[in-house]
């Protein structure tokens, strides 16, 4: 099994978390990715071009009586492309009368399911097997070093030092079983979607990545990250 230890991310707004969640994803470095959402979410985040299939989806979903909603079946969950995880986060987490509107559709789904919509602390990884439902689950794996183009991944491979770079390929490709580099969000719920900000407007708590990348490729790739989504690290 992988290990992951936690990258906590500087404080930042709610809209800018969504940000930093489609760079995440829309990066050079990214080999494959799996995200799965929650019909629920699907359902309230509202019209936009890239959750039309998503919609769909979560209305036959909903209607099916042979699925109860009000369950943990993997029926009520679907794999989400990168840009339906973007505009499902942006939905909640953005501002204005669209972002409330979501919020108050979700709110009500869950209240028929007796999930949990009070305000609380987010992202905390000892209450993750206490979240009803799981609303967005998503990670991503990226390229292993060896796998990296000089031309393409320059300005990763150049922020190593050429012994470190040599000692991070040999303890890669020596690695049994194979080394896996992964970034993960916290599982999000109820709570995460519908009241992310504190009174100031920032995340109620920092935003954590969940990590099992070589410790100089993580750094490159946060800052990039959050240089991309205009977050001050």
């Amino acid at each position: 099994m992988t290990r992951l230890s936690a990258v906590e991310l500087p404080p930042m707004s709610p809209a800018a978390a969504a940000r930093v969640v489609r760079a995440l994803g829309g990066n050079r470095y990214v080999a494959r990715r799996l995200h799965e959402v929650h019909a629920f979410a699907f359902a309230a985040a509202g019209e936009s071009e890239a959750l039309v299939e998503g919609r769909a989806w979560a209305q036959r979903v909903l209607q099916d009586p042979s699925i109860d909603s009000d369950s943990k079946d993997p029926a009520l969950l679907r794999a989400a492309s990168e840009k339906e995880l973007a505009a499902v986060l942006a939905a909640f987490w953005g501002d204005g009368d669209d972002a409330a509107a979501a919020r108050a559709r979700l709110r009500d789904l869950l209240v028929g399911v007796g999930a949990t919509v009070t305000p609380g602390r987010l992202f905390d990884e000892h209450a993750e097997d206490d979240i009803y439902p799981v609303l967005v689950d998503a990670g991503w794996e990226l390229l292993p070093i060896a796998e990296l183009c000089s031309e393409r991944h320059r300005g990763v491979l150049e922020s190593f030092e050429p012994l470190e770079l040599a000692s991070a390929r040999f303890e890669e490709e020596s690695a049994i079983p194979r080394r896996q580099y992964l970034f993960e969000l916290p599982l999000l719920g109820a709570r995460e979607l519908l009241h992310p900000s504190d009174e100031w407007g920032d995340l109620r708590d920092p935003l954590v990545l969940w990590s099992s990348v070589e410790a100089t490729y993580e750094d490159y790739i946060v800052r990039g990250v959050l240089r991309a989504a205009k977050v001050e690290g």
